[in-house]
């Protein structure tokens, strides 16, 4: 691809995904939509501006001074909501009592708030708001606000922005502003989780600035949001928390784009975790109540998406003659082996080593066996918190670099049972290194990025434990791969039907699943799955996987090429699309007549009209006019409104005309691609 540079001077686009383990980037011709050069690098989660440095490096540099668009999915928001990282959040509660486990540093509840059919609750109480703003305005770094019912009337919430923009000069996100829905708690739980994201997201953006001024690309930035759509970079300020499962999304976007498929199931392969979602219609299927992140019911519109804890970085381990999957995610060996210059000796040692621990060591958590193939490495510095001291011993001796648990026990003389590795692995202190899926491919070949001797050497090491020759062992463990990702396949499509996934404690359904994936218990009975949609593979490891996966499910398997880095091209290739939803109620007794008066309720205001037809008309022209607004905010350039109308009748009997109008709900669209850079701006 490289050879194809010098012929294009303008219009390229770069994409950029930060997964879990790899940082993709990818340069589109935006004219022909054809991929010219691609690359990847290691996610640095410390920094992740790092990694994308790194992978920026190995493009073509003669193609980085003509790019006039940069787009960007991250797992920056996901990852620090779970972490529960971010910046100090005030509160302010409005005729409503406060959630006490909701993560805000200081809150205050008071009067206000607003009725279903948007009339006031109680008089709002400036004063105690006043002083609470000025109390702690140097304590926290956002402020979020969430009024009862602020969806049916947005007015309280206003006059508390205004005054946090007039006493404070902080960052302000009101309920009203992230959602239509109703759901208090789900809605202020969005309102506080975005102010808390806002300090994060904006220094990722400056680093990124930074990376890009020093690389010479003048280009404006896009962000992917969850639902696939892209937004500007000072959007994306505002309004951090919409970036949740932006990478996901992105790998759907990239699935439509690279296939042109309509309706399939895309299967991303990572090095963290496989995602699962479902294409309908060409666009990325939804989920209606809002995400769930980290424990936190959201009302952000985000892809549906099942998550499994299987991917390339999967921890494999050896139990009692059995290969199995781990969900702890690992440095493959082949990666350590290039990341510590000491590793290969030491795995070199350890394969010439005899014994093993007697009886094989559980962690006091029961998360797994420790392997052969097992070592330690130090994370971060530790600082506030208060360590053992044989456990800050152990941290000293892997500051050095890698060690496996015999050598700590040689170096140390402390037995292995009585580390707390747990809590060190959940406080980030210390990683593991271990054989994975990824040490597979490039043992047998099919993927060679990093060090082959080391990947090799560990399948010979834990090959012998069990008496297995490698290639029988290596085709355990990809079947264990396979089988996990048939089996979450089946679980998000039978969700999709029922509401219900959980068939774990039904013999009768494990039976039937064993029957359809491992070939068990054909003896009488034979069940064959025929899974209605194509699955489109995304992710480097794709092809060594999914084709097993499809035969399972009797269906077809689609790998595009360019599907290694197919969430950087789905970042690249998406456009915008902004929404303002508006609902119309009749006034009270007035429902059964032709054209009623209404109410009506946005995230902007709340207005009474003498007529349906009058709501309708001041929705239709003043909503385009505002919805295209917001759009060419978000960065957009050639901009198409859609309109969409929903009626709501409780019928009546048959032959008596269309029933009472319970509410009419619209939606406004506006939809874009992104505006390029030029040298004339």
């Amino acid at each position: 691809m490289e050879g194809q540079s010098k012929s294009f001077q303008k219009k390229l686009g770069l994409g950029v995904d930060t997964g879990g383990t790899y940082t993709d980037t990818v340069i589109v011709n935006l004219e022909k939509n054809n991929p010219l050069a691609k690359a990847k690098a290691l996610t640095t989660r410390e920094d992740l501006a790092i990694g994308i440095s790194n992978s920026i490096d190995k493009l073509d540099s003669n193609l980085l001074s003509k790019i006039s668009l940069v787009s960007i999915s991250t797992t920056l928001a996901t990852n620090s909501i779970v972490e529960g990282k971010g910046g100090r959040v005030g509160l302010i509660v409005v005729g409503h009592e406060t959630y006490p486990d909701l993560p805000v540093d200081e809150y205050i509840e008071i009067d206000g708030g607003h009725k279903l059919g948007g009339e006031e609750l109680k008089k709002l109480d400036v004063e105690k708001a006043k002083l609470f703003i000025n109390e702690i305005k140097d304590k926290v770094d956002a402020f979020a606000i969430s009024s009862y019912l602020s969806i049916r009337n947005p007015e309280h919430e206003i006059i508390l922005t205004r005054m946090v923009n007039k006493l404070a000069s902080l960052p302000v996100v009101s309920g009203h502003e992230l959602s239509s829905e109703l759901g208090f708690y789900e809605r202020t739980t969005t309102a506080v989780l975005n102010a808390k994201l806002i300090p994060i997201i904006s220094e990722l953006i400056k680093s990124l600035n930074k990376v890009f001024h020093a690389k010479k690309i003048q280009a404006p930035i896009m962000v992917v949001r969850g639902d696939g759509s892209l937004m500007g970079e000072a959007i994306s300020a505002e309004r951090p928390i919409e970036t949740i499962l932006s990478g996901p999304a992105a790998s759907v976007i990239g699935a439509q784009f690279l296939t042109n498929e309509k309706d399939a199931l895309v299967i991303d392969v990572g090095g963290t975790t496989t995602d699962i979602a479902i294409l309908r219609e060409g666009r990325p299927h939804l989920n209606s109540k809002g995400a769930t992140i980290g424990g936190w019911k959201t009302r952000v519109k985000a892809i549906d998406i099942l998550t499994s804890g299987v991917g390339g970085d999967s921890r494999i381990i050896v139990d009692h003659r059995k290969v199995k999957l781990s969900p702890r995610r690992v440095i493959p060996l082949c990666i350590a082996s290039e990341l510590y210059p000491t590793f290969f000796d030491k795995l070199k040692n350890m394969k010439k080593r005899k014994t093993i621990l007697p009886p094989p060591y559980v962690d006091p958590r029961k998360k797994g066996l420790i392997q052969t193939t097992d070592f330690l490495v130090a994370m971060k510095k530790v600082s506030g918190l208060k360590i053992l001291s044989k456990e800050d011993k152990l941290i000293k001796i892997l500051k050095k670099g890698p060690h496996s648990l015999y050598e700590a026990y040689d170096l140390l003389g402390i037995n292995p049972y009585a580390f707390d590795l747990e809590k060190l692995f959940e406080l980030n202190i210390i990683n593991q290194i271990g054989l994975t899926p990824t040490d597979l491919l490039h043992h047998e070949g099919s993927y060679t990025e990093y060090d082959e001797k080391a990947a090799e050497m560990g399948v010979e090491i834990q090959s012998r434990r069990i008496g297995y020759a490698s290639n029988r062992f290596i085709k355990e463990a990809k079947n264990a791969v396979t089988n996990k990702i048939t089996r979450e396949i089946l679980s998000k499509l039978i969700y999709e039907q029922i509401g219900k996934s959980d068939i774990t404690y039904c013999k009768i359904c494990q039976y039937l699943l064993n029957n359809m994936i491992e070939s068990k218990g054909r003896d009488d009975i034979e069940c064959n799955l025929d899974l209605k949609k194509k699955i489109i593979g995304i992710g480097a490891p794709a092809e060594a996987y999914l084709p097993k996966v499809a035969k399972l499910l009797n269906t077809e398997l689609i790998v595009p090429q360019h599907a290694e880095v197919g969430n950087a091209i789905g970042a690249i290739t998406g456009s915008i699309f902004e929404t303002i939803e508006i609902l119309i109620k009749p006034k009270p007794g007035f429902a059964d007549i032709e054209d009623p008066p209404c109410i009506l309720h946005s995230s902007f205001e709340r207005k009474e009209f003498n007529s349906l037809a009058e709501a309708v008309e001041h929705s239709i022209n003043f909503y385009s006019k505002e919805c295209k607004n917001r759009a060419i905010q978000s960065g957009a350039h050639i901009l198409e409104i859609k309109k969409e109308r929903e009626d709501q009748y409780a019928h009546a009997q048959a032959g008596y005309g269309k029933g009472i109008l319970l509410e009419t709900r619209l939606k406004i669209v506006a939809i874009g691609k992104p505006r390029l850079f030029t040298k004339e701006d």
